[in-house]
C-alpha cells in the first residue's frame, strides 16, 4: 500500500516541475535546433522556418492538452468507484496519470499536430514541406506538455499575437530583430508560464 504525505507529494511535485522547465529549456537548445536544420534544406527564408517551429510548439501543447483532459476523465471515472482519502479525486487522478504515462497515446497527438500545421492559417510554406521531417520536436513537446499538466498548478505557454507590444518580462529579442521597434513582427518560442507568471521566457523577432 502506497503511503501518502503532502510533504511527499510536494517534494515530488517541486522535482518533477524543475525537470520539466529544464527539459523546456533543453529542447529549446537542442530538438529546435536539429528542426530548423531539417526545414532549412528545403525552405531558405528562416522567418518561414521559425515560424513553422513556433506553431509546431503551440499546436502541440494544444494537442497534449486535449489528450491529457480527455485521459483525466476517464481515471477519474474510475477511481470514483472506489476511491477514498485522504487526498482529493482530483489530486488522485493527477498522481495515477504521472505514474502510468502510458496511458497517452502520444503517436495519435504528433499526427493531429501535424495534421492541424497542414491547414494552419499562418504558416507561409512550400506545397512540398513535409511537417514529418520535424516529427522528432513535436513527439517531444507533445510528451513533456502533457507531462507538465499532472503538476498543481500546471505549467503552460504563452499563446503570442503578430504586432503585439514587446514585453521584455515575457520574451527575448532575438539577434536580429530591431532592438529599437517596438512591437513583436514574429513569435520564435514561446514563455513558460505558470499561473500566469512567466516562469522560462521565450524568444520574438522585433522589427519596425
Amino acid at each position: 500500500v502506497r503511503t501518502w504525505s503532502p510533504a511527499r507529494a510536494g517534494r515530488v511535485s517541486a522535482s518533477n516541475r524543475a525537470c520539466f522547465i529544464a527539459r523546456f529549456g533543453s529542447i529549446y537548445a537542442q530538438e529546435r535546433l536539429e528542426a530548423e536544420t531539417l526545414l532549412r534544406t528545403c525552405i531558405c527564408d528562416m522567418e518561414c522556418v521559425q515560424r513553422i517551429i513556433y506553431a509546431a510548439a503551440v499546436e502541440s501543447f494544444r494537442a497534449a492538452k486535449m489528450a491529457f483532459w480527455k485521459i483525466k476523465l476517464s481515471v477519474k471515472e474510475t477511481l470514483a468507484l472506489d476511491h477514498i482519502g485522504p487526498d482529493s479525486l482530483e489530486f488522485a487522478a493527477l498522481d495515477y496519470i504521472a505514474r502510468h504515462k502510458d496511458l497517452y497515446d502520444v503517436c495519435q497527438s504528433v499526427e493531429s499536430v501535424i495534421c492541424s500545421m497542414n491547414a494552419h492559417p499562418k504558416i507561409p510554406y512550400p506545397p512540398d514541406v513535409d511537417f514529418c521531417v520535424i516529427r522528432t520536436l513535436i513527439r517531444e513537446l507533445c510528451c513533456l506538455a502533457f507531462s507538465m499538466q499532472t503538476l498543481v498548478p500546471p505549467l503552460d505557454i504563452a499563446h503570442g499575437v503578430d504586432g503585439e507590444l514587446f514585453n521584455r518580462t515575457m520574451y527575448y529579442r532575438s539577434c536580429d530583430s530591431d532592438f529599437t521597434a517596438p512591437f513583436v513582427a514574429y513569435h520564435v518560442w514561446p514563455a513558460l508560464m505558470e499561473n500566469g507568471i512567466v516562469i522560462v521566457k521565450g524568444e520574438v523577432v522585433t522589427k519596425r
